[in-house]
């Protein structure tokens, strides 16, 4: 037997449970992986809430590291001992231990530690497909991110800067402009008494931005697509103030014949080359230091509950992970 957080219906942060869960030998293309650290990430939110649905009852969670402790029959490029870590699916991260498919792991470099693999993966990818594909940022562009101060934007932040970006970042406090600031953040504003929009006309001496990284959603959708000069790209890739409303593209073609793309990480890493080069390029920029990923906030993972409230009500900043 091992442990996991589950659910059995959607709601607030109550319904998440710690239960006692049989886990068989993996299947000839699985591997088991002994968690060391799980990853918290803004979309365990919208499975829970329902925003995503999922068949219930479920696991949550789609990011970790650990340490392999047997594979199936049909695996060939994974032993048991090997470091690794992983994002996306299939659903389940919350738990001490898990079968999951080979394909979808990668091994972790010695010279990053668990609680950083488990903190990296999902934001870490997150942020190599949105600036290097996505849309892919040279030196000289200047670029909006929003919630800067997360986990996403602070990566973000930083790698964009490496590549000699111009950020302009939205956060929600002065506490948090600091830290966006510290993480290679241009020009923070602070939306709860600035307009962005404004701002970034003003930043920009009214030329707008080729691309903005909106993944707050609802709140801020029409504001963004306002900051972007023609043939820009709105790349909205989260909802955390709710899903964007149906779009009359209309809107784009009056603003500058804008580009608009609703991106998730799980087309861009599902095939394996794919997820290994994105891997492999985020491991670089991490290990060479140009991007540093910082864990800010360490919950056990029996407390899954209470680091969600926390991630809702934006006391979090940067990356977040649970000790298993």
């Amino acid at each position: 037997m091992t442990h996991a957080i589950r659910f059995h219906q959607t709601g607030g942060p109550e319904v998440l449970r710690w239960e006692a869960v049989e886990l068989p030998e993996p299947a000839p293309l699985e591997a088991r992986v002994r968690h060391q650290a799980v990853g918290l990430n803004f979309i365990d939110i919208y499975h829970r809430s329902g925003l995503y649905p999922l068949p219930l009852p479920s696991g949550i969670g789609l990011e970790g590291a650990g340490v392999v402790e047997a594979v199936g029959s049909a695996v060939t490029d994974l032993k048991i001992g090997d470091r690794v870590a992983y994002a996306g699916g299939p659903i389940g991260a919350y738990a001490e231990a898990r079968n999951i498919p080979a394909d979808r792991l990668v091994k972790l470099p010695d010279a990053i530690d668990f609680k950083t693999g488990a903190a990296m993966m999902l934001q870490g990818l997150t942020a190599q497909y949105l600036l290097r594909r996505t849309y892919r940022v040279q030196a000289g562009d200047t670029i909006l991110i929003h919630a800067a101060a997360g986990g996403v934007g602070l990566i973000v932040c930083q790698w964009a800067k490496a590549l000699g970006a111009t950020v302009i970042g939205t956060v929600g406090s002065d506490d948090k402009a600091a830290l966006a600031k510290a993480h290679g953040c241009d020009h923070a504003i602070v939306y709860t008494r600035e307009n962005f929009t404004e701002r970034v006309r003003e930043i920009t001496g009214g030329a707008g931005v080729p691309v903005v990284y909106d993944s707050i959603g609802k709140d801020t959708f029409i504001g963004s697509l306002d900051c972007l000069r023609p043939l820009g790209m709105m790349v909205s890739f989260g909802n955390a103030s709710g899903p964007v409303p149906p779009v009359d593209t209309f809107e784009l073609s009056k603003r500058g014949s804008l580009f608009l793309t609703r991106p998730t990480l799980f087309t861009y890493t599902a095939k394996r080359d794919d997820l290994l080069q994105m891997a492999g390029e985020l491991f670089a920029v991490a290990t060479s230091g140009r991007v540093k990923i910082e864990v800010n906030q360490t919950y056990p993972l029996k407390e899954a509950a209470q680091a969600q409230a926390d991630l809702v009500a934006r006391r979090t900043t940067g990356s977040t992970v649970f000790e298993v």
